[in-house]
C-alpha cells in the first residue's frame, strides 16, 4: 500500500490528496504472460483465438499462438475474454469542470487547483473505464500539462496524456472565458489562450511547446457552450489559422482544430490542419476536401447528445445561450454518417464524461460504422493521429496498455462500455471488474 505523508504543509497535504484519488496506490512483475481467449489486436479486424500476450516491464515483448507458460511469469487468465489494445480518447477535457449548473458561480469560485484536483479523479475514471491514452485538447493555465507530469511520474494513476495546454483564440472567440460577462469581470487566467494576429498566435503555439504541451489546439470557429459567439462563424483570420499550424509543425506538433462552421474547418483543412474536431456544419466538400488532405475527424457525438438532452429536458443548468446553440443543430449523427460515407479518417474522441468515454462507441455504430471500425477509430486511427508508434496495437514493441471484456464487441458494441481488465505499462490497474490498489509515488 502506498504511504500517507505525515507532513501538514501545503505541498505535503495535496501530496496527501493526490495519493487518496481514486486508484489509490498495482503490482507490477517483471514478466506476465497474458492468456487471451480472443484478441482484437487493433492491427487486424479479424480476431484471432487463444493466443498468448508475453510483457516484461511496460513493453509486450511476443505475442504468440496458444497458451505458454514460460518458467517463473506471472500469468493473467483472461481465456474466456476478448482482450484489446487499450482504447484511445482522441478529445477529452480532463480538468474540466461539469458544464451545467451555474457557470458564474463556479467560474467566480473554482481555480485552476480546483480543476486538477477534480482531474485527479477523473483520470482515474478514465483509468478504470478502459481509455488507457487521452488527447486532452485544452486546460487552464496548464493544468493538463502538470497533470500529464504527475501521472509519467507515479504520483497519480491515469492514462496516458497528449496535451495541448492552453487552446489558442481570438479575442470573443470560444476560448474567450470573459465573453458575456461585465468588462471588469474576469480573472488572470482567463485570457492565457488569446491571441489576435498572426505574430500573436505564432508566439502562443511556441510558448505552448515550451511550457511541455505536445499539440496545439485552435479556435477557428465559435462554440457551443460559449457564451457570446456563434458556432457557424469563422473567427480566425486565415493568417492566424496558417500562424498557428506553420508554427506547430515546425515544431514536430499536430494542430486539432475545432470547427463547427463550415467555413472554418475548409479553411483549417486547406491550410494543413491534422484534425477537426466537432465538424457540425461541414458540407459534402468539406468531407470531400479532409478525405483529399487526409484530415482526421473526431465527432464527439456524446457530448452533443448529452447537451441536447440537457437542453431539452433540463434547460435551466445551460447557459441560455448554448440551449439555443444546441436546439438549432441537427442530428449529431448525421455528420459522422456522412463523413464515414465520404471516406474520411475518423478517430475516437468524446469531449465528455469523465469515465463515461466509451459510451461514444454506441453512437458511432448508430451512425453507421461497424463495430470493427469503431475499435480500430479507438486504436490504430487514434494513435496515428495523436502520432505514436508505442500505442493502439498489442504487438512487439509496443506499451504494455491492455483491456479485457467478457463479451464479444464485434457484436455488441456496448461491451466497451463493461470493461473487466485494465492494464497500463504493465501494471494492472482493474481486475474481474474492480479497481486494483497501486502504488504511487511520493513526490
Amino acid at each position: 500500500m502506498m504511504k500517507t505523508p505525515s507532513g501538514r504543509t501545503p505541498t505535503r497535504l495535496l501530496s496527501a490528496l493526490l495519493a487518496a484519488s481514486v486508484l489509490g496506490g498495482a503490482a507490477h512483475a517483471q514478466d506476465t504472460v497474458i492468456h487471451a481467449g480472443r484478441l482484437i489486436d487493433g492491427l487486424s479486424t479479424k480476431p484471432r483465438e487463444q493466443v498468448s500476450i508475453l510483457i516484461t516491464k511496460d513493453r509486450i515483448t511476443s505475442v504468440q499462438p496458444g497458451f505458454v507458460t514460460p518458467a517463473g511469469a506471472r500469468i493473467v487468465d483472461l481465456s474466456k475474454a476478448t482482450v484489446l489494445p487499450g482504447l484511445i480518447d482522441a478529445h477529452t477535457h480532463v480538468t474540466s469542470l461539469s458544464r451545467t449548473g451555474n457557470g458564474i458561480a463556479k467560474a467566480m469560485t473554482n481555480s485552476p487547483l480546483d480543476a486538477v484536483l477534480a482531474a485527479t479523479v477523473n483520470v482515474g475514471k478514465i483509468l478504470l473505464s478502459g481509455v488507457t491514452t487521452v488527447r486532452d485538447l485544452g486546460g487552464l493555465s496548464g493544468t493538463d500539462i502538470a497533470l500529464k507530469k504527475a501521472i509519467e511520474a507515479g504520483r497519480v494513476a491515469g492514462p496516458r496524456m497528449w496535451v495541448a495546454g492552453e487552446a489558442i483564440g481570438p479575442t470573443g472567440g470560444h476560448n474567450d472565458w470573459s465573453h458575456g460577462y461585465a468588462e471588469d469581470v474576469s480573472r488572470r487566467d482567463w485570457g492565457a489562450g488569446l491571441a489576435d494576429g498572426p505574430d500573436a498566435v505564432t508566439r502562443l503555439a511556441r510558448l505552448e511547446h515550451k511550457l511541455g504541451a505536445d499539440q496545439i489546439k485552435i479556435m477557428p470557429s465559435g462554440g457551443v457552450v460559449s457564451q457570446g459567439d456563434d458556432p457557424k462563424a469563422k473567427l480566425m483570420s486565415d493568417a492566424e489559422i496558417k500562424a498557428a499550424i506553420d508554427a506547430a509543425h515546425a515544431l514536430g506538433m499536430k494542430v486539432a482544430a475545432h470547427g463547427h462552421g463550415k467555413e472554418a474547418i475548409d479553411t483549417a483543412v486547406r491550410l494543413g490542419a491534422d484534425s477537426i474536431e466537432h465538424g457540425t456544419y461541414a458540407d459534402a466538400e468539406s468531407w470531400k476536401l479532409m478525405k483529399a488532405h487526409g484530415t482526421y475527424f473526431i465527432p464527439t457525438l456524446l457530448t452533443t447528445e448529452k447537451l441536447r438532452d440537457a437542453a431539452v429536458n433540463r434547460p435551466e443548468t445551460l447557459n441560455p445561450s448554448t440551449v439555443a446553440k444546441v436546439l438549432a443543430m441537427g442530428s449529431s449523427l448525421t455528420k459522422l454518417t456522412n463523413a464515414h460515407d465520404a471516406g474520411v479518417r475518423i478517430a475516437f474522441g468524446s469531449d465528455t464524461g469523465q469515465g463515461e468515454n466509451l459510451k461514444e462507441a454506441a453512437l458511432m455504430v448508430k451512425a453507421g460504422m461497424t463495430p470493427a471500425e469503431v475499435i480500430t477509430a479507438a486504436t490504430a486511427s487514434a494513435a496515428d493521429l495523436i502520432g505514436s508508434k508505442d500505442i493502439g496495437a498489442v504487438a512487439t514493441g509496443r506499451y504494455a496498455d491492455i483491456v479485457a471484456v467478457a463479451g464479444d464487441p464485434l457484436s455488441d458494441i456496448t461491451e466497451l462500455e463493461r470493461v473487466r481488465f485494465v492494464m497500463k505499462g504493465g501494471k494492472i490497474y482493474k481486475s474481474d471488474g474492480a479497481a486494483v490498489p497501486v502504488e504511487l509515488v511520493n513526490p
